[in-house]
C-alpha cells in the first residue's frame, strides 16, 4: 500500500512520521507533499519518506490519500486532485478540522470512498487517540484507514456529527494535557525540585496515571480512593484544587473549545 500525505505541517509531519516509526509489511511507500520547497537540512523527516511539491504526482500511484491541510486549502487541493482520485478511485482520509463527510462529498464526489479521521499529534510516537468516520463509499475501507492508525495508536469508531467534540478532546486535548503537566512541574519546583527533576516527575506520574486507568478499566475515583486517606494530604490537595475550580474549569474550557469550533467556517 502507497501512502500521500498533502500538507506538511506539525500534523502531517506527525502522521507521515508515525507511519514510518511504526509501519507493517502491508505499508510499502509513503510521500508528503507541501507548497513550500523541502530543503536539505530538513533532518527531522527520515530518508524512507519520499517528499514532493506537486500534489498530482505525488498521488498518482498512491492508494491513500491523506489530507492534512488548513480548513482554508481544501477547495484548491480537492481542484488540483479531484479528477485523479475519482479516475483510480482512491481512498481520502481527512484530518480536515471542521470538514465534516457531507462537504468533503461535495468537493469530491459521493463515490468516493472518503473517511474522516481526527488523530492528535501523539501519532508521531504511536500514542494517538483517533475517531473515526466515513460516508457510505468509505465502510468498506474503514478497517484499511483502522489498520494505519492502529499502528499510531488506539481508535475508535464514531458517527460524523460526534467529530466536532471529538477533534476537541483528541486533537486539542493534548494541549489541555500539557498545560496540567506543566502546571504540575511549575509546582514541583516551588517545592525545591530542579526544572529537569519536576518534568520527568510530572510526566511519569501522569504516564503511570493513564497506564493503571487503561489496563484496569477502571473509573478514575476508584483509583483515587487507593491514595487517599481520612484528613492526609491527597484529599486535602484535592479539596482545595476543587474549591478552586479545578473539574470546572477543565469542563469550561472543553465546552468553550467546542463552542469554537463550531465556528469555523463550513463550507
Amino acid at each position: 500500500m502507497e501512502i500521500t500525505i498533502i500538507g506538511a505541517g506539525n500534523l502531517g509531519l506527525s502522521i507521515a512520521l508515525g507511519i514510518s516509526n511504526y509501519k507493517n509489511d502491508g505499508i510499502d511507500q509513503i510521500t508528503i507533499t507541501r507548497k513550500r520547497k523541502f530543503i536539505e537540512s530538513e533532518t527531522l523527516i527520515p530518508d524512507d519518506i519520499i517528499k514532493s511539491n506537486d500534489n498530482v504526482e505525488a498521488i498518482k500511484d498512491s492508494d491513500v490519500v491523506i489530507l492534512a491541510v488548513q480548513p482554508n486549502q481544501l477547495k484548491n487541493v480537492a481542484q488540483q486532485i479531484k479528477e485523479h482520485v475519482l479516475a483510480q478511485k482512491q481512498l481520502i482520509i481527512s484530518t480536515i478540522t471542521g470538514k465534516t463527510i457531507k462537504i468533503l462529498e461535495d468537493h469530491f464526489s459521493k463515490e468516493v470512498p472518503i473517511i474522516r479521521c481526527i488523530p492528535n499529534i501523539a501519532v508521531s510516537v504511536g500514542e494517538s487517540m483517533t475517531c473515526i468516520s466515513s460516508n457510505k463509499a468509505g465502510e468498506d475501507y474503514v478497517a484499511k484507514a483502522e489498520m494505519i492508525f492502529s499502528l499510531l495508536g488506539k481508535t475508535l469508531q464514531v458517527d460524523d456529527e460526534m467529530m466536532q467534540a471529538a477533534t476537541v478532546i483528541c486533537g486539542s486535548g493534548i494541549a489541555f494535557w500539557m498545560r496540567l503537566i506543566r502546571a504540575t512541574t511549575q509546582g514541583a519546583i516551588q517545592l525545591g525540585f530542579s526544572s529537569e527533576e519536576a518534568l520527568l516527575l510530572s510526566v511519569q506520574t501522569c504516564l503511570g496515571s493513564a497506564k493503571l486507568l487503561n489496563q484496569s478499566k477502571s473509573h478514575p475515583e476508584m483509583a483515587i480512593d487507593k491514595v487517599t486517606t481520612p484528613k492526609g494530604c491527597t484529599i486535602s490537595g484535592l479539596n482545595e484544587m476543587e474549591h478552586n475550580g479545578l473539574s470546572s474549569a477543565l469542563i469550561k474550557g472543553l465546552l468553550l473549545s467546542f463552542s469554537k469550533i463550531n465556528e469555523i467556517r463550513l463550507d
